[in-house]
């Protein structure tokens, strides 16, 4: 009996490392090839795309407000707004594909895009 409890050891730990090789080359592959770029619409028209690698301040002007767009480490975030709700202030900061911010009262919506080669 004790043979065969070694051998489920050793099987559901050979299971847990190739969960984690597998997990681990997903999280590579979805970072590696293009850039992503935070792209700020206003009211539905693209006001600005900037890069997550390089580090950035930008003051966004909409006629409902301003909102301070702040690109640091890799990751964006709504650093201050004039709105009354503070939403956008509160989000987390953005770094994957996908996931946004949204300032409702400014019109004002950043995302992460991956930045396709020129």
């Amino acid at each position: 009996m004790g043979e065969t409890r070694r051998r489920d050891l050793l099987l559901a730990a050979a299971l847990l490392l190739a969960a984690l090789l597998l997990w681990g080359g997903l999280r590579l592959a979805s970072r590696g090839g293009d850039a992503l770029d935070a792209v700020v619409t206003v009211d539905g028209a693209v006001t600005a795309r900037l890069p997550l690698s390089q580090d950035a301040r930008l003051e966004i002007v909409s006629e409902g407000g301003v909102n301070l767009l702040v690109i640091e480490n890799g990751a964006a975030r709504v650093a201050e707004a004039d709105c009354r709700n503070q939403v956008c202030v509160h989000s987390r900061p953005i770094a994957q594909e996908g996931e946004l911010i949204v300032c409702l009262p400014h019109k004002v919506v950043v995302t992460v895009e991956r930045h396709e080669g020129e």
